[in-house]
């Protein structure tokens, strides 16, 4: 079974065919029915716990906190002259095994980032999960040739999402084994991250985390979007975007067959007007400032919570949902590839030290150097006393000697002395 490639978006293509809709689900009931029983033991389970015992947290590294992803097919001279520019350090690499058969041209284009520390994210098709001695081929190839360049590699892609090729859980889980048994046998320095669930669907996340396979991930993959939800501070069923967070490590935290270090491999937001590239319809897409305003705020509530590792935006060049608009060969840089860059320069390498939220007023503390750098915005407008504050836009203009300052929707940065 073939499924079709969306290169507008850069993921597989609706499955509009209801026969076929049909016949997967008639093919995967079982393993539906694995998928309901798990969760009717261990979804309230991990609920109370999330609620009963408080959250581990640990001080962020923003060195590697700050990640970005970018492709081979995105313009690929151009895009070391950006990462440059963005002095971005984490990167994550797509290797798809539909297209193996290439993988030269992957790992050419991995090598101009070898100074990088750089996660390697296996896209599966339809072919490597009905024939698992192909995986395993497919898989150790991989491991040998990006293994000078990363030890890091996520198994699997959007898991939950059957246009990925990938119909069950349990399919999951057998995909995930062969990577898992290459590194227990041959690759034990190798660090695999899954189960890489996208959106906050956790039911598909305990049946791959409470299961007798022998399997372990060394770290979380999610791809936490919250685009259809708004802005990052809006909630889903009472829970927003720190909440989620914090109810995903609880579930690691029960669960024997991962650790608790969670990696968002995947985010960003529609931009409005820009089908077919968007990957929804216009409805969920944004306006530009917004697009900018919320890729730094999902960011800084993200790292507030002291329970995530890395976030990726999904991605550097991509006209529909990127930094960087690269329609008739020419690249324009949206006002958040500006956002981005601004708040690497201030924060990569920064201290964290608080966060407070109040009435829609949200404040993150830092320090860097001999400075305090404090990101605020506000849900409604609000005037703040910013006296002996130096002021950095969202963009990176500049300010000094104001007394007061209204602060929105776009996050500001407060220079202070230590």
């Amino acid at each position: 079974m073939k499924l079709k490639w969306d290169h507008y978006s850069d993921q597989p293509d609706i499955i509009r065919d209801k026969g076929l809709k049909k016949q997967i689900y008639k093919q995967v009931r079982w393993d539906s029915l694995k998928l309901l029983l798990t969760n009717l033991i261990f979804y309230p389970i991990s609920l109370l716990y999330y609620f009963v015992v408080p959250t581990k947290k640990q001080q962020p590294d923003t060195k590697v906190f700050f990640g970005m992803s970018i492709n081979l097919d995105k313009s690929p001279e151009q895009t070391r002259t950006l990462v440059d520019d963005l002095q971005v350090t984490s990167l994550l690499i797509r290797m798809p095994l539909h297209d193996i058969e290439n993988i030269e041209k992957y790992v050419s284009f991995a090598e101009k980032f070898s100074d990088k520390d750089l996660l390697v994210n296996i896209l599966q098709d339809r072919r490597h999960i009905e024939d698992l001695s192909l995986a395993k081929q497919s898989i150790q190839e991989v491991f040998e040739k990006f293994s000078h360049l990363s030890n890091r590699f996520q198994i699997g892609n959007a898991i939950n999402r059957k246009k990925w090729a990938i119909f069950s859980m349990e399919e999951y889980l057998h995909f995930y084994k062969v990577a898992y048994d290459l590194k227990q046998r041959q690759y034990p320095k190798l660090v695999l991250l899954g189960a890489s669930v996208i959106d906050f669907e956790y039911y598909f996340t305990v049946r791959t985390l409470f299961n007798l396979k022998k399997v372990r991930f060394d770290e979380c993959s999610s791809l936490l979007y919250v685009d259809r939800r708004g802005a990052p501070e809006n909630t889903q069923i009472g829970f927003n975007l720190q909440k989620k967070l914090f109810f995903l490590q609880a579930i690691l935290r029960l669960s024997p067959k991962s650790a608790s270090d969670i990696v968002i491999t995947e985010t960003n937001w529609p931009i409005k007007n820009t089908a077919p590239y968007a990957p929804t319809s216009n409805t969920e897409c944004i306006d530009l400032e917004s697009h900018a305003n919320y890729l730094v705020r999902y960011y800084l509530l993200a790292l507030s919570t002291g329970v995530v590792k890395n976030v990726y935006w999904h991605q550097l060049i991509a006209s529909g949902y990127g930094l960087v608009d690269n329609r008739e060969d020419k690249l324009i840089k949206y006002p958040s590839y500006y956002a981005f860059k601004v708040m690497l320069s201030l924060l990569q390498g920064a201290r964290f030290i608080d966060y407070k939220e109040q009435a829609g007023l949200y404040r993150v503390s830092f320090e860097k150097n001999e400075s305090t750098i404090e990101a605020v915005w506000s849900l409604h407008k609000v005037k703040l006393d910013v006296k002996n504050k130096t002021l950095i836009s969202r963009d990176g203009n500049q300010s000094q000697d104001l007394n007061t300052l209204e602060v929105g929707a776009s996050p500001v940065y407060l220079i202070g002395e230590k």
